[in-house]
């Protein structure tokens, strides 16, 4: 049997933003591995010295592409840089790039964003709601468009503890346009419109999902007759199984955490152990984007133009059902395999205490954090070293602030249109852009991501020379910590005496 989707993706033109990113390049990877897809523009800025064609050419050493490569050697050439930046008017696109993608482009993905929760929030509207806006108005004329998929994120609307989908407007307490319009007016004055933050906000606990919700209202309500639709996924991590397993390189979210803890750095954490751990292996996210385009394409033909009153349609990525995993079980991979995937550079025995309690974290932070970190940096000084360590633990903790309330609280998701889609899908389409998650094995995912953090994020040598030193290590400290443990029990044993021989 043939597949669809692939037929579907044959001699297309796509265009896609935030191709430079971590969702972005598994999207790219995929389309030019799994589709004979025509030609992908790329809207990309110069960044660190390099130019746009200097970066994507970067992708030819990057892991991710190694599989692709060896098996079709030039096919990066079918990646075109088209120079521009979210965060400048019009998506800093120049009018002859312009005329070429409105000309040429069949497909969007729009995926750039920051994803910084602590972002200024004029800095976070103008990527995240301005430049979506700016996407449709281009999207609407270029004259051979068949689907438009606008990633946004699970936790756009976290207002709600379950969250389906459908649009939240009653939780904007204005409008995007509205907003945007103030933003424009006061274009010079970014301090001025910046301090109006907590009222815009209003219940929203950071720019990111603030903007993230505007951008999904712009769609509902300015997307007209575009075939478009909305890709929301959790929190996404190291992929699953392609084009290889465990591969990630980036340091955000839930993969901070394991991170931490892997190293034995992050020790204590404010952190509901009994939340639901919404996690998505972005190899599935990848999958779902590209077989949502085709659905949307499909029904956009079928239709011949948009029903008025039916929105563009929302497509939740995150575990659902039965096979849903909590915040215990996530962090208990790393105990279970901290002597499977150890790390050569650990500093301590890997542990993690959790709280749901701020103020008991900040206390907590003091002796788990703080006073070994000074210890440590007064070894450094007196060895003629630069202390580092309670410079990285403020950093950490900053973090943390930031994302605190996505640790503390629990959220869940309905998906019927993403398991509709999936249950449309033929069984060759359902192998080739796979991304169910009911049906996904988390004990051997995280095997898989463990060692591929271990690999490609720590840049740990995957040898069994290498693992065994690491093992060595990690006993070392092990003997070491159950020491400290036992100094400290005997200690505090010894302070309790006292106080009961002193007042008795």
């Amino acid at each position: 049997m043939e597949s669809e989707i692939k037929k579907f993706y044959e001699d297309k033109t796509i265009f896609v933003t935030g191709g430079s990113g971590f969702l972005g390049r598994v999207i790219i990877e995929k389309l030019l591995r799994a589709t004979e897809v025509k030609r992908i523009y790329v809207l990309i800025r110069p960044k660190r010295g390099k130019d746009t064609q200097e970066r994507i050419a970067g992708w030819k050493t990057n892991p991710l592409f190694e599989v692709l490569l060896k098996a079709k050697a030039n096919i990066l050439e079918r990646v075109v840089a088209i120079e521009g930046d979210c965060k400048e008017p019009d998506l800093g696109i120049s009018p002859t790039d312009r005329d070429l993608l409105t000309q040429q482009v069949e497909l969007v993905v729009h995926g750039a964003a920051t994803v910084n929760f602590a972002e200024p929030l004029h800095v976070a509207l103008d990527i995240n709601t301005r430049a979506t806006h700016q996407m449709l108005q281009l999207a609407k004329q270029m004259h051979r468009l068949v689907a438009f998929v606008h990633v946004s994120t699970a936790f756009s609307n976290c207002i709600s503890h379950f969250i389906t989908e459908r649009y939240y407007p009653e939780y904007l307490s204005c409008s995007a346009k509205k907003v945007l319009a103030l933003r424009e007016m006061l274009d010079r004055d970014t301090n001025i419109f910046d301090k109006m933050a907590p009222v815009l906000l209003d219940r929203f606990p950071n720019t990111y999902t603030y903007t993230k919700a505007l951008a999904e209202q712009l769609i509902q309500t300015e997307a007209g007759d575009l075939p478009v639709c909305i890709f929301r996924p959790a929190s996404i991590v190291a992929t699953n199984k392609e084009p290889i397993s465990g591969w990630i390189d980036n340091i955000y979210g839930p993969i901070a955490i394991l991170y931490g803890v892997s190293y034995g750095i992050l020790r204590v954490a404010p952190l509901n152990l009994n939340a639901e751990s919404n996690i998505v292996p972005v190899d599935g996210c990848a999958n779902l984007v590209l077989s949502c385009a085709w659905r949307t394409a499909m029904e956009a033909a079928q239709r011949k133009e948009q029903v008025i009153g039916s929105p563009p349609v929302i497509y939740n990525y995150a575990p659902c059902g039965e096979n849903v995993i909590n915040n215990r079980e996530f962090i208990g991979a790393v105990k279970r395999k901290r002597h499977v995937f150890p790390m050569t550079k650990v500093i301590w025995y890997p542990f993690l205490h959790a709280t749901t309690k701020p103020w008991l974290f900040k206390l907590a932070t003091i002796f788990y954090h703080l006073l070994p970190a000074y210890m440590v940096d007064i070894y450094l000084r007196l060895r003629g070293q630069k202390p580092r360590m309670v410079g990285i633990y403020e950093k950490i903790h900053r973090n943390i602030d930031a994302v605190q309330h996505f640790m503390i609280n629990n959220w869940s998701f309905g998906s019927p249109n993403t398991d509709r889609l999936w249950e449309c899908m033929s069984a060759v389409d359902q192998q080739l852009f796979e991304f169910d998650m009911k049906s996904l094995d988390w004990n051997s995912y995280f095997d898989r991501a463990l060692f591929g953090m271990r690999t490609y994020l720590c840049k740990e040598d995957p040898t069994e020379e290498s693992i065994q030193i690491a093992r060595k290590k990690m006993n070392r400290f092990l003997i070491l910590h159950r020491l400290l443990q036992f100094s400290i029990l005997c200690i505090a044993i010894a302070i309790v005496g006292w106080l009961l021989r002193l007042f008795l």
